[in-house]
């Protein structure tokens, strides 16, 4: 790997210079380009620490845009990213700070991140915790989630316990599992067969995978909280931490 980076850094220089830089520089012959380029590698050679200083100056460039960009997509789709329908938000749906989830059923971190959520809620009654389903993880997520959003559509008061007994089951969630954690809490099979059918469900997988595409989101769990986005099971500290700085400066990093 070095040996490439030392290559590319040689044989690279010019192309990073803007193009009417480059038109305005002599073009050198073979022998005083490999001059150059051996000038070029035995300094990297001596000074070895410069290669982590570019490169740490790249990871920080590429996070700086990332945020950037990720803050411009949040302000484009935040209407319909801190939206939910009614009587489907866990914790206080008056609350001053909006944390939304994109989850799957057969994520394993999202099973160990449910802890993370129920303490935040039990911690902070002033907390609106949005769910966002986007089954990425196969045909028997997506099963999964059309039953859970029909539970949503027949029997939004029992969506919150439908959602954590499910997600805090072993084994894969599919349709039998989904409709069987339904029955046992009263709700009938044959509505959520239904509902389960119905354009409302197929919306709002549509609308959720449209969101984590516009967001830049491939994988469960992810997290936003205000302007920024918090990828992986990142924990109860991290999470508080982000809707801390939101009361403080109205941002996710303050």
């Amino acid at each position: 790997m070095t040996r490439k980076i030392l290559l590319a850094a040689a044989a690279g220089l010019a192309f990073a210079l803007p193009a009417a830089a480059q038109t305005a520089q002599p073009r050198f012959d073979a022998e005083a380009t490999q001059e150059i380029e051996s000038i070029v590698h035995q300094y990297l050679v001596e000074h070895p620490e410069v290669l982590l200083e570019a490169l740490d100056s790249l990871e920080a460039k590429r996070a700086t845009e990332q945020m950037a960009s990720q803050k411009t997509a949040i302000e484009e789709h935040g209407a319909e990213l801190f939206a939910s329908p009614e009587g489907t938000v866990l914790g206080n749906p008056e609350g001053d700070v909006t944390l939304v989830e994109f989850f799957d059923y057969n994520c394993g971190y999202c099973k160990q991140a449910q802890a993370d959520m129920d303490a935040l809620l039990a911690a902070d009654p002033n907390i609106r915790f949005v769910l966002k389903e986007i089954p990425v993880l196969g045909p028997q997520s997506l099963a999964a989630s059309r039953v859970s959003l029909a539970v949503r559509e027949v029997a939004p008061d029992r969506y919150a316990e439908f959602h954590r007994t499910l997600l805090g089951s072993r084994g894969v969630a599919d349709e039998a599992v989904a409709l069987g954690v339904a029955e046992d809490l009263g709700i009938e099979t044959a509505a959520l067969r239904a509902a389960m059918d119905s354009p409302a469900v197929a919306e709002a997988l549509a609308e959720s995978n449209e969101l984590a595409e516009g967001l830049a989101i491939n994988g469960t769990p992810t997290y936003v909280v205000a302007d920024g986005i918090l990828a992986g099971a990142v924990g109860k500290d991290a999470l508080a931490a982000g809707i801390a700085n939101v009361r403080e400066c109205g941002s996710t990093s303050c």
